[in-house]
């Protein structure tokens, strides 16, 4: 058992009960002085590969992102997880003096509660009880700012919250009587309040599929412009905004904080070579990311499944950092990406999403021994271009990543032979937007162009042709 005691830094006030308000079914922001609690399950279970005190020290990270006051902390091991409250009795009880003495107002659990184990963790310590699902969500509803980021969110949120609603409030059991149009006489305040989600969700969803079709929009736009689209993905924090301001120039947000990119966003790149990209930063992933988070952040996540290159931004000094790669790879193969287990060996264009080459990026370099850093060279060296060694702070490698992406663009690239009638002039114009011309001969009646272009354009214009 790893455990971690702390001064308080200073008390917070705060209301950590949920609103008995069926229109305000969010829950408040959550604030004060809280336990941080890792279950560590045994061989075999899920998440039993992760270390302890790795997985003890992110869940920490989570709480302090949204300003909890941690006064103890601990990693506890569980051999048989108990379906009532997933410890066992001796140890809530512990747990539970631990949280009296403290005066302690939120206890994290890091895993997964179901309503049950949630509710009588409540009762029996007396105080708030979130679990990491809802310390995700909770996270991504403070660092929310566009329009889309709020709905997205809020559409995870409601999802998670309908399916505990027999723990969130004291008065669901209660009936009462209703008028025809919001229910019969005797609904109960939980049906009350599942119906308000349920017509909440509606809306929310509809509001999404109007962001989605703009997003497509943007993407059809994006398309008659012959820029490739490369998108930073990786575990949060592992410096894919650091990276976004050193490649262009920028200054978003970059904070040393989970979770600290939420909306996408996109800046033209000058490769070496003169060709131009743009280049996309998005959220980060997590280990045991909420499914309602990936599927309300599903408008979102199609920019990385639009992309045409892929850098996997990896924090290379992290003592997990080859378990976070398994779950960036699990979420990208959620997505319906594929995943491939050594990005060096996907050399042919057939990895990730088959056509959708990647490039393994280890950040960091600058805080690691040396040892690490000249064996991650060599590995980097024969990877055919597809690992890269950078410090996306100092700087340190960027030359040899923007190198290794213009040479797999260009070597991903298919030249075709295409023949085109005079009269499609549109169709002309199109292959010299989209792509290299090599050569043209001009017959009487066709022209004939050698070209090269990028996969899904190929493709495109193989249709065209046929």
């Amino acid at each position: 058992m790893r455990l971690q005691t702390r001064t308080p830094k200073r008390p917070l006030a705060t209301n950590l009960h949920q609103s008995g308000d069926p229109d305000e079914i969010s829950a408040r922001p959550l604030a004060g002085r809280a336990l941080v609690v890792h279950p560590a399950l045994k061989t075999g279970l899920r998440g039993a590969a992760r270390d302890s005190d790795a997985r003890l020290a992110e869940v920490m990270g989570l709480a302090e992102a949204i300003n909890l006051d941690i006064i103890h902390s601990e990693a506890l091991h569980i051999h048989k997880p108990r379906p009532g409250t997933l410890f066992g009795s001796g140890n809530v009880d512990r747990l539970g003096g631990i949280i009296a003495a403290g005066d302690i107002e939120v206890v994290v659990v890091d895993a997964r509660l179901s309503p049950i184990q949630q509710r009588n963790l409540e009762r029996a310590w007396d105080c708030k009880v979130v679990d990491r699902t809802g310390l995700i969500l909770e996270i991504f509803g403070a660092r929310a700012r566009t329009r889309e980021g709020t709905l997205q969110v809020e559409l995870a949120a409601l999802t998670y919250q309908r399916s505990r609603l027999v723990r969130s409030w004291t008065h669901l059991e209660r009936q009462r009587g209703g008028l025809s149009f919001v229910g019969g006489p005797g609904e109960t305040q939980i049906e009350a309040d599942r119906r308000m989600i349920d017509e909440r969700l509606m809306r929310l969803k509809k509001d999404l599929g109007e962001v989605r079709r703009t997003r497509e929009l943007h993407r059809t736009a994006r398309r008659r412009v012959p820029f490739p689209i490369i998108a930073l993905v990786g575990y949060t924090n592992a410096g894919k905004s650091t990276l976004f301001n050193r490649m262009t120039n920028s200054s978003v947000d970059q904070r040393d904080q989970l979770f600290a990119t939420l909306d996408p966003t996109m800046r033209r790149i000058s490769l070496p070579s003169g060709q131009i990209a743009i280049l996309s930063d998005t959220v980060g992933f997590i280990s045991d990311l909420p499914h309602e988070l990936v599927e309300a952040f599903q408008a979102t996540l199609e920019e990385v499944k639009e992309a045409d290159l892929l850098l996997h931004i990896r924090d290379a000094a992290h003592a997990d950092t080859d378990a976070q790669k398994e779950d960036v790879m699990e979420v990208l193969k959620g997505l319906g990406m594929g995943t491939d287990d050594d990005a060096a060996d996907v050399a042919d264009g057939n990895g990730l999403g088959g056509p959708t080459p990647i490039i393994e990026v280890l950040n960091k370099s600058d805080i690691l021994v040396p040892d690490e850093v000249v064996n991650l060279r060599n590995r980097a060296a024969k990877s055919n271009r597809r690992i890269a060694l950078i410090s996306a702070r100092s700087g340190d490698g960027i030359e040899d990543l923007l190198n290794a992406i213009d040479h797999l663009l260009a070597t991903n690239h298919i030249e075709l032979d295409i023949r085109i009638p005079w009269s499609d002039g549109a169709r002309l114009a199109w292959i010299y937007a989209h792509g290299e011309v090599l050569s043209r001969d001009d017959g009487e009646e066709f022209v004939t162009v050698r070209v090269r272009l990028a996969p899904k354009d190929a493709e495109r214009a193989r249709h065209m042709a046929e």
